[in-house]
């Protein structure tokens, strides 16, 4: 029977995929398949020349005048020029915040509270291809990640706990729930926005007010929400924003007007954060590194299984702190699995982050890659396999390329560090007990993920994983109804659903 064809670009195209003569490619050779360019639109963005912190509701220059630079990492350029606070202006804002926080939020009734949440919820999704498109630029992101996960979870977060606002008195039962008073937070640049939204949203939602602290490489996103505060006529010093390098976010650490410290970055940080609190009645929770196992068993169906591992640890060019950044396989399907992995990441398409085919686009700035690099490097030397799939990189910005080791012992510092970028280790295991063990064996322990076809495996496996998130047959799903956290050096405390509200509120007997 001849073989079927289907309708392509008004040509017939047959369903062998290779050419007839008459497309003039030659006889039998086959279809080349590539994907035009399909930029998103920078125009989408206004940026301004310069950006003033926002405190007590208005723009506002840094008291001494000092600025620095953020830049897009796909290509280097500078994107605009962002004023550096000082210590006085965290007093500023610190002061602000508790004003608002005694004289206006903290007096609102959770109904009203909540009114101001749906808007702000309503404008970022009215806003949300421009959110998007700054995030890509200002952190390097893929759009379709930005446009597809980041922007519509940061507006679900604030969808959800502004229906939280008006049900404090049932939130938890016995208790009445009262704010804690003025928050600290401090995010980190890999989800600039997502990360805004898990700490702002339950805090406002809890009658709280905050000063947050955007990482230096990407305080835009943080910017142009303070422009979607006043939008919504969010009251003044409800919400204020500080941008500047890591002493600022010290100095809103352990100043005392500030009840409660929320944190998202590095674990090293995250220790220097606790002894800031230490000896202080300061609420604290610390969300910090991870070294996630993702293991694999035999029973597993190896093509979802891949599907799942590529989203793991590619996902954002591996700059996530709960990536699956460990592959526990099991011996008798090790090989085919690596098959098929190494074909999976021959088609990812590395390149420019606002184009919507891109799957991996730039490392956020020049220090990570530099770390990303040497840590690729010390896995090559301690003798680990090193596969990269053939790609050409943009010769200009921050970019890597998606890595594979084999071959990895647990002692290698690619199975021990995390490295924040597009680098995946494989470890082998044959029983279930060699898998929990190898996997729990790490200072970290955020999350992890269990790939097999036995719903009990995994019940039994996630009973004995020491990890704050155990994914099934998937991995990195969120949704605002879920807590997220970690054990270890992984944190403290959990954000999302009930638990990220329980963090914002000090519990009092009826």
């Amino acid at each position: 029977m001849a073989a079927m064809a289907t309708q392509t670009d008004s040509r017939l195209v047959p369903a062998s995929g290779h050419a007839p003569s008459s497309w003039g490619l030659g006889d039998g050779q086959a279809i080349p398949w590539e994907y035009a360019p399909a930029p998103e639109a920078r125009d989408l963005v206004t940026l301004k020349d310069r950006y003033g912190l926002f405190v007590n509701g208005r723009f506002v220059p840094a008291s001494d005048g000092g600025t620095f630079a953020t830049v897009d990492p796909a290509t280097e350029e500078q994107l605009a020029v962002v004023a550096r606070a000082t210590t006085a202006d965290v007093d500023r804002a610190v002061r602000a915040a508790r004003r608002a926080q005694s004289r206006s939020w903290g007096r609102l009734s959770g109904k009203e509270r909540a009114k101001y949440l749906f808007r702000i919820a309503r404008i970022l999704q009215e806003r949300s291809r421009e959110f998007a498109v700054l995030e890509s630029m200002d952190s390097g992101k893929p759009i379709k990640e930005s446009r597809d996960v980041d922007v519509p979870l940061a507006a679900a977060h604030f969808w959800y706990y502004a229906g939280w606002a008006d049900k404090l008195e049932y939130a938890f039962p016995g208790r009445v729930a009262r704010p804690l008073g003025v928050a600290a937070q401090i995010i980190p640049w890999n989800f600039p926005l997502l990360m805004l939204s898990w700490k702002i949203a339950p805090a406002l939602a809890a009658g709280n007010t905050v000063v947050l602290k955007p990482a230096s490489t990407t305080p835009l996103s943080a910017l142009l929400f303070a422009e979607v505060c006043q939008e919504a006529d969010l009251p003044p010093g409800v919400v204020n924003i500080v941008t500047g390098p890591g002493e600022i976010g010290m100095a809103m650490v352990t100043h005392p007007g500030i009840d409660k410290v929320a944190f998202t970055g590095s674990t090293e940080i995250g220790k220097r954060i606790a002894q800031g609190v230490a000896g202080t009645d300061k609420a604290l929770t610390l969300e910090l590194g991870g070294k996630a196992a993702n293991i694999v068993f035999d029973d597993a169906p190896l093509d979802q299984a891949v599907e799942g591992i590529v989203n793991g640890i590619y996902f954002n060019q591996g700059e996530v702190c709960c990536a699956g950044s460990r592959l526990l396989a099991q011996e008798s399907i090790v090989e085919p699995l690596i098959d098929k992995l190494k074909d999976r990441l021959a088609t990812i398409r590395v390149g420019d982050p606002l184009d919507k085919n891109t799957d991996v686009g730039a490392i956020n700035s020049k220090a990570q890659l530099d770390k990303i690099t040497e840590l690729v490097a010390s896995g090559v030397a301690e003798g680990a396999e090193l596969y990269q799939p053939a790609c050409d990189l943009p010769d200009r910005g921050f970019f890597f390329r998606p890595t594979l080791f084999t071959n990895v012992a647990q002692s290698h510092r690619i199975a021990r560090e995390e490295i924040f970028g597009p680098v995946l280790s494989v470890l082998t295991f044959r029983t279930p007990d060699e898998a929990v063990e190898k996997a729990n064996n790490t200072v970290y322990g955020l999350s992890a993920g269990i790939w097999t076809d036995k719903g009990s495996r995994i019940l039994e496996m996630v009973g004995r994983m020491r990890a704050g998130v155990v994914w099934a047959n998937t991995f990195n799903r969120f949704d605002p109804t879920s807590p997220f956290g970690g054990y270890k050096e992984s944190g403290f405390g959990r954000e999302g659903g009930l638990h990220g509200l329980l963090a914002y509120v000090r519990l009092e007997d009826r």
